[in-house]
């Protein structure tokens, strides 16, 4: 069984021309509407074609809604689509038949032409970039919305998930760094009907604060090391600098190169403790088969 999970606010004219196409398409999928504090009426109408909404009284956030549909999910199989008209059901089918080839979990990957505009185009590969480099595998869109995911590995990262944007970049790093297998499918997305909750500078600011959360959290050492380098290059490089024009050792040279140590030895205890937070995870899950 699936359960398709859809995050809404203010969204009723997609939703009029999305969901009776959902319907048809599936018609034995749980349908599941969060209704993120809309004003337009989206729960009544959604309530209205017999399909199962929770509703927020006020505004929570993307992420905060997408938990709410996951934990409400009685399906083995999670699908997650926005409801601003870019996502097909009919591409749902296709992220499926990925998903069985052995996946845990399935993102439609967008193309260039899917995206709405050369800056989100620019920004989402930076991201991509970046993302790559922490978990150590090609990471073709970190921040799509549309994906569909093994229930049970989903829910083990529901406390890690923000309640904002973006629970798409947190749920992949964290599936790549557990050692969870990660498909892409390309899909034609559509372009947003109406106006876009996203905004580019708050919002883009924040996936790179995401990125390196999870980094920090399941790979430290390559977020550490790096700025460890830095200090202990400069640090060499001002000391040869000072000691061929000067012959001095300063204070700088010396703080830089002591930082340098500081940070790497933090990035090794940081290492320690994720070891451990990932032991806990995996005999926690092997009792829960048991």
């Amino acid at each position: 069984m699936i359960s398709v999970v859809i995050p809404a606010k203010n969204e009723l004219v997609n939703l009029k021309v999305l969901l009776p196409k959902l319907l048809a398409s599936h018609p034995d999928a749980e349908i599941i509407v969060v209704d993120d504090g809309s004003s337009d009426g989206t729960g009544s109408y959604c309530i209205g074609l017999g399909i199962k909404v929770i509703a927020h009284k006020y505004s929570k956030g993307n992420g905060a809604a997408i938990k709410a549909g996951a934990r409400a999910a009685a399906g083995d199989t999670l699908v997650f689509m926005d409801a601003d008209g870019q996502h097909s059901p009919a591409d749902i089918q296709i992220l499926l038949n990925k998903l069985d080839e052995g996946y845990d979990m399935v993102v439609a990957a967008r193309s260039r032409a899917s995206q709405a505009s050369l800056g989100r185009y620019l920004a989402n590969s930076l991201y991509n970039k970046l993302a790559s480099l922490m978990v150590d595998q090609r990471v073709e869109d970190l921040t799509s919305g549309f994906r569909v995911v093994r229930a049970g590995k989903f829910k083990q990262f529901l406390h890690l998930l923000p309640n904002g944007f973006s629970y798409p970049s947190t749920i992949t790093m964290a599936f790549f760094r557990m050692g969870y297998s990660v498909g892409y499918q390309k899909v034609n997305v559509g372009q947003r009907e109406g106006k876009s909750h996203i905004r580019p500078l708050h919002d883009g600011f924040r996936f790179l604060l995401i990125i390196f959360k999870i980094g920090t959290l399941y790979s430290p050492l390559k977020f550490f090391v790096p700025i460890s380098l830095f200090f202990l290059f400069t640090g060499l490089g001002y000391y040869s600098y000072t000691y061929y024009n000067f012959h001095q050792f300063t204070n700088m040279s010396a703080l830089l190169l002591v930082t340098s140590v500081i940070v790497f030895l933090i990035g090794l205890v940081s290492e320690q403790i994720s070891g451990l937070q990932y032991s806990v995870g995996e005999s926690e899950k092997s009792n829960n088969s048991e």
